[in-house]
């Protein structure tokens, strides 16, 4: 009987440990790690709808041109980021010939080209880029470790096209599309 009241005397010093042990311990205060995997971001919002390019002059005398502006978000890792930009769809109005065109101009020194301007960290183009609609071209590079402010930075795409007089008189649009990429 001895033997039994010592097993029951372990036992039930035992099983209040083993209940707390499997159900948690309870106090006045808990704590909890908290863990955030923060990754590389960007994201652009193009605040320009539509650019018109415009000539100050009616006897050829300049190109058109107009100025897109833009707003980045960027956060980078160790690797550089960019932003680029690509003609997506091409100056078009029926089936009109001789008419501006990024892929296939009526002269060859017909272009669609850029400068462009971007606020730190950004580096932006450092020279006059000639737009493609094959590829995309660069508009920005974002160094390592690199991010923006909160509302974002600015920036902007300044275009030249040539004023060729084969060029019907009409209106013709083209779709620029920005990307940018954080890595």
């Amino acid at each position: 009987m001895k033997k039994l009241r010592n097993t029951i005397a372990i036992a039930a010093l035992l099983l209040p440990g083993a209940v707390q042990q499997a159900y948690g311990q309870f106090a006045a205060t808990g704590t909890t790690t908290l863990s955030v995997a923060v990754a590389p971001e960007a994201a652009i919002s193009v605040t320009t709808g539509t650019t018109s390019l415009t000539t100050g002059s009616t006897i050829f005398g300049s190109s058109y041109g107009g100025t897109t502006s833009f707003t980045y978000k960027i956060r980078t890792s160790a690797a550089t980021s960019t932003l680029t930009l690509e003609i997506t769809t091409d100056f078009s109005t029926g089936g009109v010939t001789n008419k501006p065109s990024v892929a296939a101009p009526p002269t060859a020194s017909d272009k669609l080209q850029y400068t462009c301007s971007v606020t730190a960290p950004g580096t932006g183009c450092a020279s006059a880029t000639t737009a493609s609609t094959s590829a995309a071209t660069s508009v920005a590079t974002f160094p390592a470790t690199s991010s923006s402010a909160n509302a974002g930075n600015g920036g902007s795409v300044t275009w030249s096209l040539t004023d060729d007089p084969v060029y019907p008189v009409g209106t013709y649009t083209a779709t620029a599309t920005f990307t940018i990429s954080a890595s």
